[in-house]
């Protein structure tokens, strides 16, 4: 399905929106990739969801991505005698490995590995940070601690640890078993949570096996902190503003959203902004004005996409939620300050010829009467150094290989369409000629501009360009062998 507008929607699966017709909604509104969280739901129940996207794939002949969110490690406190207890600031509280219920001064927390990296003076953030605790003594196996602020703490809920680096693999033994699944039947992304070094990703690529592209949420001050690293190791990056907002400052996230935006951007790698988007949209059919202005605060950024969780998950309004998010980046995108913000924002270091040629081709493009840019590509790279430009006219993106198409769904601007395998270069530019034309981008009298690499089929040698009609005669009558 072609798309008025750049910026990506992903949308999150869940109990309200598990059936064909709902998902099916769901992409007729907006949706280019659907979320499946780890977290929730049995393994059945995800097959479920990706047959049914894969049908709807089929049925609508369009490229759809689908994203495996992976649940990561649970830090969670035990279990009280009473079920909860109130913590009164000022009072002491502690935390040990000792498994009996806990009362109004202990509760046991059973990660020995939390109390290896704590020191004297770390805060410990209990219930999303309603409840935080400050460390003023620890050992191997217990950690005494201050409330700093109170309030009812309850079984097993969460807790983050935002001061230290935990000895913690991202990769817990359901992870492991999670990520073997959806593998082997077949998403196209996967989301890494807890990612606090670039090994985490490392080990994540190990496993997968070229069998998934890899995106790291960014939820950790650790992940921040060495976020070029993780970058670097990297396929996506998603900025995870809830964890990330629980462990630091609120007031911090904004501009750190805006640095991980950019930085993804001049590294020509996707990026999704996530978490409470549309948030009041779970129980309303309208989202707050200051809702919208954090969608749209996120495309003017110039992210790849924006994420919905369980607006379009658990929601009562699920559709209206994607259509509220496509609404806004259309007209967003169509705001001539959108467009001097992006291109103000274009620094990149251009050092190899393929930087060269997408860089020629976008100048080009908004120089001469274009009306788009066509790519060959075969691992996805030409087109994300296009979507990198961010042109003023559409990305079509031509691949022989379903899975890159599946994933390039994810990047901004980029309509992706699979193509067969190609061998001479004028057939290439016919092909892509006939696509701009079927697919409503361009008419016969109209020009494109085609980017390849030859000799075809071998990834990452983009060399050439050529500015062509889309009349093929005309291309038969001027174009070389």
């Amino acid at each position: 399905m072609k798309r008025t507008r750049n910026v990506k929607v992903v949308a999150t699966l869940g109990p309200a929106s598990d059936t064909h017709e709902t998902i099916s909604a769901l992409f007729q509104a907006g949706a280019d990739v659907f979320r499946l969280n780890m977290s929730h739901g049995s393994h059945d129940e995800i097959r479920i969801k990706h047959k049914i996207i894969r049908q709807i794939e089929e049925e609508t002949g369009s490229t759809i991505g689908i994203l495996a969110d992976l649940q990561g490690p649970k830090l969670r406190v035990g279990v009280f005698a009473g079920d909860s207890e109130l913590l009164v600031e000022g009072a002491s509280f502690r935390l040990d490995l000792d498994e009996a219920e806990g009362n109004a001064r202990r509760v046991c927390l059973p990660h020995p590995e939390i109390f290896q990296a704590l020191e004297p003076g770390a805060s410990l953030l209990v219930n999303d940070g309603k409840i935080r605790l400050k460390v003023k003594e620890c050992g191997p196996d217990f950690a005494e601690c201050e409330v700093m602020i109170g309030g009812v703490i309850s079984n097993r809920k969460g807790v983050n640890v935002p001061d230290v680096v935990l000895p913690l693999a991202a990769l817990s033994e359901k992870d492991r078993a999670d990520l073997e699944f959806v593998c082997d039947l077949g998403v196209d992304w996967l989301a890494l949570s807890f990612v606090q070094r670039p090994e985490d990703v490392t080990e994540a690529r190990e496993l997968a096996k070229g069998r998934a592209a890899l995106l790291s949420k960014i939820e950790k001050p650790s992940a921040v902190d060495r976020f070029e690293d993780i970058l670097a190791v990297s396929d996506g990056i998603m900025v995870a503003r809830g964890d990330l907002g629980v462990e630091l400052p609120v007031q911090n996230v904004p501009p750190i959203q805006k640095r991980l935006v950019r930085k993804c951007r001049a590294a020509a790698k996707p990026v999704i902004v996530a978490t409470q988007m549309l948030e009041s949209m779970i129980e309303s059919p309208i989202p707050t004005r200051a809702e919208v202005s954090d969608v749209a605060t996120a495309i003017y950024e110039g992210a790849d996409a924006v994420m919905l969780s369980a607006e379009s998950a658990a929601g009562a309004y699920p559709v209206e939620a994607v259509r509220t998010m496509d609404n806004v980046a259309t007209e967003v995108e169509q705001d001539p300050t959108y467009t001097q913000i992006i291109e103000s924002s274009r620094k990149v270091d251009r050092m190899t010829v393929a930087d060269g040629i997408v860089a020629a081709a976008r100048e080009i493009a908004e120089t001469a009467n274009i009306k788009a840019i066509c790519c060959f590509t075969q691992s996805g790279t030409t087109a994300l150094l296009t979507a990198r430009e961010r042109p003023r006219v559409p990305i079509i993106a031509l691949t022989p290989l379903v899975k890159t198409a599946r994933r390039l769904a994810l990047t901004w601007g980029v309509n992706c369409v699979q193509t067969g395998t190609l061998e001479r270069f004028k057939m290439a530019v016919v092909s892509a000629a006939r696509v701009a034309r079927d697919e409503g981008y361009a008419g016969p009298e109209d020009m494109i501009v085609v980017t390849a690499g030859v000799p075809f089929n071998v990834e990452g040698s983009t060399n050439i360009l050529r500015v062509a009609p889309c009349d093929e005669r005309l291309i038969f009558n001027t174009d070389p062998e």
